[in-house]
């Protein structure tokens, strides 16, 4: 069996005489062909997209709903311990309404 020869230029002109026309046909059926799965997937995304922002507020907002509380809280601890101290600084009235000896014994 004998191999023919090949004519490269021939065969590079033919391929590109065929693109040339192959191309815009193949790229407008895949425009008209895949234009309403696009616009489809577009959708959906958009779609997604904002039930995910939603989601991702909705999570925010409970995280600074629990912030604010534990906050609260440290400020309810804080004025028991204010009140608390202030009852330690202050004299109860029964001592102040005793009288005190005085350091020479003589009143």
């Amino acid at each position: 069996m004998q191999i023919q020869p090949i004519d490269v230029t021939a065969l590079v002109a033919t391929i590109l005489g065929i693109s040339v026309i192959l191309v815009p046909v193949i790229g407008l059926t895949a425009r008209f062909a895949l234009k309403p799965t696009v616009e489809a997937l577009s959708r959906l995304f958009e779609n997604r997209s904002a039930s995910q922002t939603v989601q991702l507020l909705e999570r925010r907002m409970a995280l600074h709903e629990q912030e604010i509380e534990v906050l609260q809280q440290g400020l309810r601890s804080l004025n028991d311990a204010r009140a608390f101290d202030r009852q330690l600084g202050t004299p109860p009235a029964s001592a102040a309404a005793t009288p005190t000896v005085s350091d020479s014994g003589v009143e």
